[in-house]
C-alpha cells in the first residue's frame, strides 16, 4: 500500500479563476537583474523553466514598467510596446513546456524610483529616496490606470497566464492607498473609498479587458509596518473591493521597503506575519496566498491545512532549490537546500547593480553559464580535504557528475565554520545547510572520513587524480600584549561553546564575525529560559521590534520593547568610520538596530595597548582608555590553512586550493560555496 502524501495540502491542486494549478506554491516575484545582460530573454526563460521543471504550481516574474515613468531605473524591464510583448515570448513558452503557468507583474514603483521622471500620489518623498517625486495630476492617474490595463494586455500576447498587479511594499499603488503619502484632495484622496479608487479601477478594467481567460492576482499590503500605514479594517476593505473588481487571487506583502521592521531577513521567524494573512483570508471568497520567510515544506502544510491561506509564496527558497516541490512530493524534504535568508546574493546583489543568485545555490540565475559547462569524460578518483562549505560543495557536486569522492574532515563531524555560524541567534537556518550537505553527501556515495587530518604523503600514496585543499582559516592573533590572558577568548572558543564570557565584555573587531559575537553575547536575556517554542518565537520578535496584532493600529506599530540583555558589551573598531559598514546591505540595518536596542555600545579608532586583571587598555582616537571588563573577545581576522598545499606541492602535487585556504577573509560562505561547485563542475 502506497503511504499518504507528507504534504497533502501544499501539493493538492487549486482553481485559480479558468486555471488550475498542479500545486499550492508560488514562486513570488522578485527582481533577478538577468534581463540587463546579454541574452536576458534566454537566461530568463531558462531560469523559470527550471523552476517549473522542479514543480512549482505558479511562477510570477520581476516587475515590468507599464509606462516610463514606473521604472525602477532607466535600465528597468519594461512592457509598453508590441515589439517587447513579442520578446519575451520565450520565457511563458518554456515554462509551458515543463507543464507550469507564469504571471508577468506589472510594476510602477512611484516615489522609489531612481529615474528623472519620478511622480507619485503627492510629492512627499520617501525617507530611502533622496529624489522628491511629481504629483500625478488626476488626468494622468487615469492615463495611467490605462497603461496598466496596456501592459497586461501585452503580458497575454506574449503568452503568459496573466498579471500580477503589484499594490504593495510602498510601490505606485500602496502609496495611493495611505494617508502616509496621500494628501491629494481629488477623486484619488481623502476617504479610503477614494484612496482605494486607483487599484479598484486598475483590476476591473484589467478583467473588461481581458476577459474571463486571464488570471489576475492582486499583491495586497496585509502589512505596511509604517507609520500612517493603513488598519486592518482598510486592508479588509481593500481585499474585499478587489475581490470584488475581477481578481482570482490575492496574493500578501509585508511591510514598505522605508519600514524599520524586517521582514525577510533571517532573524525574522518562519511565518511571522501569519496572522495577518489570516484574517485577510477569512474576510474573502477568493482563494489567499500567504508569503514571507516560509522556507520549509512542513511551515508552508501547517498554514495551510490550518485554513490561515490557500497557497504559499515562495520566492528565494526556490532560488535555493528549484527542485523544492519535487522533492516535496517524493517525501524527502531532507534533501531541500533550504534558503537560509541571508539575502548575500539575492537582495544584496540587486542593490549593487549585480545579477541575483544564491549563496546556497550558485548555480541560480546563472543556469546558462552551468549548462554549457562539459560533461566529465571519465570518472576520476578525488580527495577533498575539509568539510566546511567550500569542501562539501565541491565533494557532493563532484561526486553528483559520477566521480568517486573522499572527503576527509579533521573535526568529528562537517561544517567547519558553518557550524559558527549557526550558533548565532538568528541564524539557526545554518543548521538547515549542514543538514543538506550531510544528506547530499549520503546520497551520492560520498565517503566521508572524520576525525582524520591526512598528510601529504597520505594522500600521495593513495593515487587520487585530483586532490582538492579546502582546510579553511584560522583566526589571526593580533599582537596585543597580554593575548594570553585567562580573559582572553577566541570568537571560534566561544561560539563552539567551549569557553563561556563574563557579565562585561570588549569585543576587539567590528566585521561580521564582531557582530555575529555581539548578537551571541546578548541574546542571553534577563528572563533566561530554555528556547521558546515558534509561535513564542514568532510573539518575542513582534514585541520586540513593535509589531502589534490589535487589528485597529494604523501600520500594525506599537513602540518597541526590546529585552534586557544580561550583559555588557563593547564592539570595538580600529578603522576610525563607524562600525556595520561591511555588513549586508539588506540585513545590516536590522542586526545593528537590534543590538542598539539591546544595548551595545561602539567604539571606532581603537588601539589596543595590552590586557591584564583589569582590563583592556586601549587608546580611543588617541585618548587612553581602561575597559573593565571580564572578557575579552578576539575577532581579528582570519589566515588561511594552508600547510597541506604547501606540503603537496613540496612532494609534487599541485593540488586545487579552494575556500578559506585559498584566500583568508571573512567568513564567506557566499564565495566558498560557488568556489567549491564550480570547481566540481570543472574537474
Amino acid at each position: 500500500m502506497n503511504a499518504p502524501p507528507a504534504f497533502p495540502t501544499l501539493l493538492s491542486p487549486i482553481a485559480l479563476g479558468a486555471h488550475t494549478l498542479r500545486n499550492r506554491t508560488l514562486m513570488g516575484s522578485m527582481h533577478t537583474g538577468l534581463d540587463n545582460l546579454d541574452r536576458g530573454v534566454e537566461r530568463l526563460a531558462a531560469f523559470y523553466a527550471e523552476r517549473a521543471r522542479g514543480g512549482a504550481g505558479l511562477i510570477v516574474t520581476g516587475g515590468f514598467a507599464m509606462n516610463l515613468e514606473a521604472l525602477l531605473d532607466d535600465h528597468g524591464p519594461q512592457l509598453i510596446t508590441p515589439e517587447q510583448a513579442d520578446a519575451l515570448r520565450p520565457i511563458p513558452q518554456a515554462v509551458h513546456a515543463e507543464g507550469g503557468k507564469i504571471l508577468l507583474q506589472v510594476l510602477h514603483t512611484g516615489r522609489y524610483g531612481k529615474t528623472a521622471q519620478l511622480v507619485g500620489a503627492s510629492s512627499i518623498p520617501s525617507p530611502i529616496n533622496r529624489r522628491v517625486p511629481r504629483t500625478l495630476g488626476t488626468a494622468e492617474v487615469w492615463r495611467t490606470i490605462e497603461d496598466f490595463v496596456n501592459c497586461a494586455e501585452l503580458a497575454m500576447r506574449a503568452g503568459f497566464d496573466g498579471v500580477e498587479v503589484m499594490g504593495s511594499e510602498g510601490y505606485f499603488i500602496n502609496q495611493f492607498t495611505t494617508t502616509r503619502c496621500n494628501d491629494r484632495t481629488d477623486e484619488f484622496g481623502g476617504s479610503m473609498a477614494n484612496r482605494h479608487r486607483l487599484p479598484v479601477e486598475i483590476v476591473r478594467r484589467t478583467r473588461e479587458r481581458l476577459g474571463a481567460r486571464a488570471l489576475i492576482m492582486y499583491r495586497l499590503s496585509a502589512l505596511d509596518l509604517v507609520e500612517g500605514g493603513a488598519p486592518a479594517h482598510e486592508v479588509i476593505a481593500l481585499a474585499q473591493a478587489i475581490e470584488a473588481a475581477g481578481a482570482d487571487v490575492i496574493n500578501t506583502g509585508f511591510g514598505w521597503h522605508e519600514a524599520k521592521v524586517p521582514t525577510i531577513a533571517y532573524l525574522v521567524p518562519r511565518a511571522a506575519f501569519r496572522f495577518a494573512a489570516a484574517r485577510i483570508k477569512r474576510a474573502i471568497g477568493i482563494p489567499l496566498v500567504i508569503s514571507n520567510r516560509i522556507n520549509v515544506p512542513e511551515v508552508a502544510e501547517d498554514i495551510l491545512a490550518a485554513g490561515d491561506a490557500d497557497m504559499v509564496s515562495m520566492a528565494r527558497p526556490f532560488l535555493a532549490d528549484p527542485d523544492f516541490v519535487r522533492k516535496a512530493a517524493a517525501g524527502r524534504p531532507d534533501t531541500i537546500n533550504t534558503c537560509i535568508a541571508c539575502n548575500q546574493a539575492c537582495l544584496d546583489f540587486i542593490f549593487t547593480n549585480r545579477p541575483a543568485s544564491c549563496l546556497v545555490n550558485p548555480r541560480a540565475g546563472r543556469e546558462l553559464e552551468f549548462m554549457q559547462m562539459p560533461a566529465p569524460t571519465a570518472r576520476r578518483r578525488i580527495a577533498v580535504v575539509g568539510g566546511g562549505a567550500a569542501g562539501l560543495a565541491c565533494a557532493v557536486t563532484a561526486a553528483e557528475r559520477g566521480h568517486q569522492v573522499t572527503l576527509y574532515e579533521a573535526a568529528p563531524h562537517i561544517g567547519g565554520q558553518l557550524n559558527l555560524a549557526r550558533a548565532v541567534p538568528g541564524k539557526e537556518e545554518f543548521h538547515e545547510l549542514v543538514r543538506y550537505f550531510g544528506t547530499r553527501l549520503d546520497q551520492e556515495g560520498v565517503q566521508v572520513r572524520l576525525g582524520q587530518r591526512p598528510a601529504a604523503g597520505e594522500l600521495a600514496a593513495a593515487e587520487f587524480d585530483r586532490i582538492v585543499v579546502a582546510t579553511g582559516v584560522r583566526a589571526r592573533r593580533p599582537g596585543i600584549q597580554g593575548l594570553d590572558h585567562p580573559k582572553v577568548v577566541g570568537y571560534a572558543e566561544l561560539l563552539s561553546g567551549r569557553r563561556q564570557a563574563g557579565r562585561r565584555v570588549a569585543v576587539i573587531g567590528a566585521g561580521g564575525i564582531g557582530f555575529d559575537v555581539a548578537e551571541y553575547l546578548l541574546h542571553e536575556v534577563a528572563d533566561g529560559g530554555s528556547p521558546p517554542a515558534a509561535e513564542d518565537e514568532v510573539s518575542a520578535f513582534l514585541t520586540e521590534w513593535g509589531v502589534t496584532t490589535a487589528p485597529e493600529v494604523p501600520g500594525a506599530l506599537q513602540p518597541p520593547q526590546p529585552p534586557r540583555s544580561l550583559r555588557s558589551v563593547t564592539l570595538l573598531q580600529r578603522r576610525p568610520e563607524k562600525p556595520g559598514r561591511t555588513l549586508g546591505l539588506s540585513t545590516g540595518w536590522a542586526l545593528r538596530a537590534r543590538l542598539e536596542q539591546r544595548g551595545l555600545q561602539t567604539l571606532s579608532g581603537c588601539s589596543y595597548e595590552r590586557i591584564d586583571d583589569a582590563g583592556l587598555h586601549l587608546r580611543v582616537n588617541g585618548e587612553a582608555r581602561l575597559l573593565e571588563v571580564d572578557t575579552v573577545v578576539i575577532c581579528a581576522g582570519q589566515e588561511s590553512e594552508n600547510a597541506l598545499a604547501v606540503e603537496l606541492r613540496g612532494v609534487g602535487i599541485q593540488p586545487d586550493v579552494i575556500g578559506g585556504a585559498e584566500l583568508a577573509s571573512e567568513l564567506d560562505a557566499l564565495r566558498a560555496i560557488d568556489q567549491g561547485t564550480r570547481l566540481a563542475m570543472a574537474l
